[in-house]
């Protein structure tokens, strides 16, 4: 299944049944009168988060989702039907936006939460409801209320306990498929990640989510490489795993360049609890490692770890400390969440 984080999609209720005008006329009864019926209500247009999905790729084949229109009210009192609502199936994440994308409409981050996103027009009056003492005769009938139409954005944000950072061929993906049962592509040529991918890791009988993203470079807020857009799905992550790759002439340089990209980008995400390891242990000599860590723990400022995706060493430790820190917020790197040490955490 192709993944597609973001959608434009135009939607429009349907619009309400206009009143009729009718009167009773009948063989044998001597008084008659007005009996026009209402007309019926316009369908709704609504969204609603789904389990099973984590893709809007549904939406780039479909962008038009118009709801029905109320029927017309009829003679003999008759009201006309409603119109069908029309319901969007959105996976759990998704941010309903404006045109404009600046304002945010919902938040969809429960199973079976639902919004309506343009409502369906009321339908108009018939005469028999104008009849009065006064007027015993009505002859006329009130149009039903147009529907709603706009234009809106879905934009996915993967719901995750742990997000992956790092430059691209840090060992994300072979962490992941080393701790999970997901398979991302793996190979030694940058950029081999291009879409975020989801794995259930499991530590001392827990389990948690671990969200991987595209590697970032140096100007990824400016859009070189494939940009930053893809670090709106850690942004629900309680805790941050960034991984420098051991091998790296500059291990503190690397460190420096995704923690500019995450200020960048937003610097509540900067402030997230990190947790900083040292990756690729087993292709780095003893004395050089020990080296690369000290540099590395005096630029973070906290405690680094260090493991290897591919031999496993570390690799538990690691996960133990995320399963900390996701159940307690505990602080890693960041300044902010220290003060916050011990509170609970909740998810979004």
């Amino acid at each position: 299944m192709k993944f597609l984080d973001l959608a434009k999609v135009y939607i429009r209720s349907g619009g309400g049944g206009s009143g009729a005008v009718s009167f009773r006329r009948e063989k044998y009864i001597e008084f008659g009168g007005p009996d026009g019926g209402n007309g019926g209500r316009g369908g709704d247009v609504i969204a609603e988060a789904v389990d099973g999905l984590n893709t809007l790729i549904d939406f780039r084949y479909q962008q038009h989702f118009f709801a029905k229109s109320g029927q017309g009210g009829m003679g003999r009192q008759r009201t006309g039907r409603d119109g069908d609502d029309i319901i969007l199936r959105v996976p759990v994440g998704t941010e309903i936006l404006d045109e404009e994308q600046e304002t945010v409409i919902a938040d969809m981050t429960e199973p079976g939460q639902r919004i309506i996103l343009a409502q369906g027009g009321n339908g108009g009056f018939g005469n028999q409801h104008f009849k009065s003492s006064t007027n015993q005769a009505p002859r006329r009938a009130n149009p039903g209320q147009p529907g709603v139409e706009r234009t809106i954005w879905l934009r996915l944000k993967l719901i995750a306990d742990v997000g992956l950072l790092g430059l691209p061929n840090a060992g994300k993906s072979t962490f992941l498929a080393a701790t999970s049962n997901a398979r991302p592509k793996i190979a030694d040529y940058p950029f081999t990640t291009l879409v975020p991918n989801l794995g259930v890791v499991g530590v001392d009988g827990t389990e948690f989510v671990v969200a991987d993203i595209p590697g970032l470079i140096e100007g990824a807020h400016e859009g070189r490489g494939i940009g930053d857009r893809f670090l709106g799905h850690v942004e629900r992550s309680g805790a941050l795993l960034h991984l420098v790759d051991g091998t790296a002439a500059d291990v503190v340089a690397d460190w420096q360049t995704i923690v500019t990209e995450l200020e960048m980008y937003d610097k509540t995400l900067a402030e997230k609890p990190r947790l900083t390891v040292l990756n690729k242990i087993d292709a780095i000599p003893d004395d050089e490692l020990t080296k690369k860590r000290t540099d590395l723990s005096e630029a973070v400022g906290a405690e680094v770890m260090a493991m290897s995706g591919v031999s496993g060493t570390g690799v538990t430790e690691v996960l133990r400390r995320l399963r900390e820190m996701v159940d307690r917020k505990e602080p890693g790197e960041s300044g902010p969440a220290e003060e916050d040490e011990g509170a609970p955490w909740s998810p979004i």
